[in-house]
């Protein structure tokens, strides 16, 4: 169950709604917190489990979810449709979501006709790692040192900072400015065409069109920023749900090995409440005060005008 926009609005007018806010439903068991302003350098989306401690997204939360096999948590990073390139900050303690800024600015998609924004919700799995000193023997080139990236095409538009329980259907294997970065395709649980959505033949079926959108848009959205087309892994063919559930199974595997030390993460910040066994591992109270170091919420939903813009390129 969601929340009631009017009841959203209530707590907003209130002053509850942006610094503290309570998935419901399915994300009940999470909450976050905002610090610093949204849209701007210093905006951070830090998260807390169902106890009400400050925990890492990356870290802290199941790559699985519950019993039931097949089932995995995704963490919702950018909400279909918007522009702003919202990510987990693995380079900073408790991994809160960030907007990126490369060149001193703050990042925003392009919208390159006919695709507005993101066009699914965005998002990645935690304890994933794609190890950029192992050489995927797929592709050829080593990981892109983040968590497995995720599509979920679901109908309803997500939050920034939701934790969503997804089936997987798929993967498309994108070659980023050479290395290797999977995309998984996903839909939520939740989902009213979720039953008979099962693998990534069904997507075709169901979501004609959607696929192809999908190659058109990892193809093309840094054009506008001066770089080449990207390049796909098997000439942009979609992967199976088998496929692409081995891929998330090696990653974690990856993960489990940088988060007791038997792989270099460079600068990656492994910092965590809940991993047994993990010499990163920080108390609850190390947890809070990075959190309360970083600047107070304030209100404030100033968006860059470039949002508005529209690329044009042949196909």
């Amino acid at each position: 169950m969601r929340a009631p926009p009017g009841l959203l609005r209530l707590l907003a007018a209130r002053g509850w709604g942006r610094p503290l806010r309570r998935c419901l439903g399915a994300m009940a068991r999470y909450g976050t917190e905002q610090r610093g302003q949204p849209h701007s350098p210093d905006y951070r989306l830090y998260f807390k489990n169902p106890e009400g401690k400050y925990i890492s997204p990356f870290h802290d939360i199941p790559l699985f979810a519950g019993s039931k096999e097949g089932l995995f948590n995704m963490i919702v990073e950018v909400p279909r449709w918007t522009n702003a390139k919202m990510e987990i900050a693995t380079e900073e303690p408790l991994n809160p979501i960030k907007q990126d800024i490369k060149k001193g600015k703050l990042r925003y998609v392009a919208n390159i006709f006919p695709h507005k924004g993101y066009i699914w919700n965005y998002g990645a799995f935690p304890q994933t790692w794609e190890d950029p000193s192992h050489t995927d023997k797929i592709t050829g080139c080593c990981g892109d040192n983040d968590p497995v990236d995720v599509c979920e095409i679901g109908s309803k538009i997500r939050s920034s900072g939701e934790i969503v329980q997804v089936k997987v259907l798929g993967v498309l294997g994108l070659i980023d400015e050479g290395e290797t970065d999977w995309k998984i395709i996903a839909i939520s649980v939740d989902d009213p065409e979720a039953q008979k959505v099962h693998d990534i033949d069904d997507v075709r079926k169901h979501k004609p069109g959607y696929l192809e959108a999908t190659i058109d848009w990892f193809r093309s959205y840094k054009i506008p920023d001066g770089k080449p087309e990207n390049r796909f892994a098997f000439n942009g063919e979609f992967k199976d749900k088998d496929f692409a559930v081995e891929i998330i199974k090696s990653t974690h595997e990856y993960w489990k090995a940088l988060l007791h030390k038997k792989a270099d993460g460079g600068t990656i910040k492994c910092t965590n409440v809940l991993v047994s066994g993990s010499p990163f591992c920080c108390s609850e109270e190390d947890a809070r005060s990075i959190v309360q170091s970083a600047p107070a919420p304030v209100n404030g939903d100033s968006v860059s005008e470039e949002v508005d813009a529209w690329y044009f390129f042949p196909k």
